[in-house]
């Protein structure tokens, strides 16, 4: 480069000469014209000097520029060759036709030139082909992480380094924050009535194990009451509890029932998120749902992701009491006093147990003297629930208030109670349209509560009960504590009861106590167990099909049977329920599944077990849900043989979480 004194210098000969010319101008002003021609030889010299300077320096310029662009394309060339980051071009075929030393590292090929990176290296073309132009993303290859940036016009990507920071990005979140509350679900019930002596020992049982798994696992546990702790861990430490199941949830389990009595945890856990507010929200909410599922289990949840269960396993210990039944009876007395009227609905595809919950909740309401409307589509009826409104049609008290989904919404008022029965989920709801028109409503449903619940009307009530064999029980147990001066009809009674067989399989399963309890309340009113089996009839069309579905069952895994309907043929819910549970009973049979094709067009799956099973595990992998022995999903846009396929999968899945 030009020195300052070189830059300098010329700049004192433009001086110069500039002040030559204006003396030149003075003399010749004053007719000393003579004069002139000293100072123009003079001006003449140093132009001649300047005019030489400027060669000069015009010729240094262009050596030191020439000099300059020699070590930039060499330090150009050195920085594409050594620099830590990859380059390659790659043409219309999918070729590589250049890449520097840095990326060729990562091939094990000698010659890569001219390589089919479609065929060779399907792992980096598929990067290629998912990226988007011009935006870098984060991949791994190789084992490794790689900031990628593709360009797919110019056809050529940059590769770089990013294990450091995937380093730092995975160590800050194993550092997370992780808040959780554990619950002895069934504490007070085995422990009421017991001696001082015999609560300290399960005490010390429960105390001594959580703090040894607590201090194994490195995890903070602080009890708040004979039933509650709180825990606080890390996520590198929530992902090991996650890797062995939660395996504490056994051995609680296993450690009291030695002792005979059979305890059991339920654990909710939030993380992923910096307000540890809404995290403590979190981990109460995962609690709840745990609780509503029937206990014994681990729900994780983080803001706006699926929320993963764990545990289930055991079926639910009947453990809920007169006293809350009166709680909620009472509660749902005041509601509907306060309310103009009361909307009663169920599940799409009405069963027994809806129909005789809905028609309890209207008796209710006219009990407390508001009107009650069932909404019931008479077009999506099985042919069991059609002879039920068959019968029930006689009784013209009933009928008047059953209503059709469209002229509902003419008796909606601002202080309507929306009763929904039978069902949780808002997207199962009967003319779900609704939960947008009511501003609050109650939900009463015996399922095990899945992630997707009722949020909109606000719930103001919510009586899940999963130990309860139907919710046509949980309603029978409310009429003891509301006002009297209405009688049940028969038909009323006759439906609560269909229900309730329907849904215990004839007092086979899911049945306790209380169940008994229930249906000798309600044949006291005049339910007829002659006119439910009425009901309950089939044709021969119907045996035929069903008897067709069982004969085609295969097994999959040890005890488990599958079979399916031929995909052009539609069939009703009930049957294939019926087939899952005339599979069940067959010999070697721990749980059933029938695979259908609906008059939806969807593939539907019903799910059965004797209880060993989870199926409700199995049913929420497809985005279904249920009880631990009957569940059930709906796939939409598959073949009967595709929704097989994910069923096996899913199957696979349930059985390697099990190991």
């Amino acid at each position: 480069m030009l020195s300052y004194m070189q830059r300098r210098y010329v700049r004192f000969l433009l001086y110069a000469i500039v002040i030559l010319f204006v003396v030149m101008a003075i003399v010749s002003q004053v007719n000393n014209w003579w004069l002139v021609f000293p100072f123009f030889i003079l001006a003449g010299a140093t132009l001649v000097v300047l005019i030489i300077a400027e060669f000069k320096l015009n010729k240094q310029i262009q050596q030191t520029t020439n000099m300059l662009a020699s070590r930039v394309q060499k330090a150009e060339q050195r920085a594409v060759s050594e620099m830590p980051l990859g380059l390659l071009i790659y043409n219309e075929e999918s070729q590589v036709e250049w890449m520097n030393a840095y990326m060729r590292k990562y091939f094990d090929y000698e010659e890569v030139i001219g390589l089919t990176l479609n065929n060779e290296e399907s792992d980096l073309w598929r990067i290629i082909q998912n990226a988007t132009t011009d935006n870098t993303q984060t991949i791994q290859w190789n084992n490794q992480y790689f900031e990628v940036t593709v360009n797919k016009n110019e056809r050529f990507l940059y590769l770089q380094d990013a294990n450091e920071l995937e380093g730092l990005v995975q160590e800050n979140e194993e550092n997370q924050i992780v808040i959780g509350v554990i619950f002895l679900d069934n504490y007070d019930e085995w422990t009421q009535g017991m001696d001082d002596r015999r609560r300290g020992a399960l005490n010390n049982i429960v105390t001594s194990t959580l703090g040894q798994w607590a201090r194994t696992h490195a995890i903070f546990l602080k009890r708040m009451s004979s039933e509650r702790y709180t825990v606080v861990m890390r996520y590198s430490t929530l992902v090991e509890l996650e890797q062995n199941k939660f395996a504490i949830l056994d051995v609680i389990r296993e450690k009291t029932s030695k002792k005979n009595i059979p305890l059991t945890l339920s654990i909710g856990l939030a993380y992923n998120d910096s307000d540890l507010t809404l995290l403590a929200e979190l981990s109460q909410s995962s609690l709840d749902l745990a609780l509503g599922r029937g206990g014994d289990q681990v729900v994780i949840k983080q803001p706006e992701a699926k929320v993963r269960f764990y545990g289930g396993k055991t079926n639910p210990m009947e453990k809920r009491t007169r006293v809350r039944a009166r709680v909620i009876s009472q509660a749902l007395q005041e509601l509907i006093s306060q309310s103009d009227n009361v909307v009663v609905v169920g599940h799409r595809f009405p069963d027994m147990d809806v129909i005789g919950s809905c028609l309890g909740i209207r008796k209710i309401a006219e009990m407390n003297g508001k009107d009650a409307y069932v909404v019931v589509d008479t077009e999506m009826l099985n042919d069991d629930v059609q002879r039920l409104m068959s019968e029930i049609d006689k009784n013209t008290d009933v009928t008047r208030n059953i209503i059709s989904p469209q002229k509902v919404k003419n008796h909606i008022t601002k202080k309507t109670l929306l009763v929904v029965v039978d069902t949780h989920n808002p997207a199962m709801v009967e003319a779900n349209e609704l939960l947008d028109m009511i501003d609050q409503c109650v939900i009463i449903d015996h399922h095990r509560r899945s992630e997707h619940f009722i949020e909109h009307p606000n719930p103001v009530l919510v009586y899940i009960e999963p130990y309860a064999s139907s919710t046509a029980e949980l309603i029978t147990e409310l009429f003891e504590y509301q006002p009297t001066g209405t009688s049940i009809s028969a038909i009323e009674a006759t439906a609560m009861l269909a229900g309730i067989v329907v849904d215990t399989k004839n007092f086979t399963l899911r049945t306790g106590s209380r169940t008994f309890d229930a249906a000798s309340y309600l044949r006291s009113l005049g339910a007829d167990t002659v006119l439910v089996q009425q009901f309950l009839k089939e044709n021969l069309d119907t045996f035929v099909k069903r008897n067709r579905l069982v004969e085609t069952m295969s097994f999959y895994h040890d005890g488990m049977a599958i079979t399916m309907g031929p995909d052009d043929v539609p069939y009703n819910n009930v049957l294939a329920a019926q087939a899952a549970d005339r599979m069940l009973g067959m010999e070697g049979v721990e749980a059933s599944f029938v695979l259908f094709r609906r008059e939806d067009d969807r593939v539907g799956i019903s799910a059965r077990s004797l209880g060993e099973i989870n199926v409700q595990i199995i049913m929420e992998m497809l985005d279904g849900g249920g009880h631990l022995s009957n569940a059930a999903t709906q796939i939409a846009d598959v073949s009967c043989e595709e929704a097989e396929v994910r069923l096996k999968e899913a199957i696979d899945a349930y059985w390697k979480g099990e190991e």
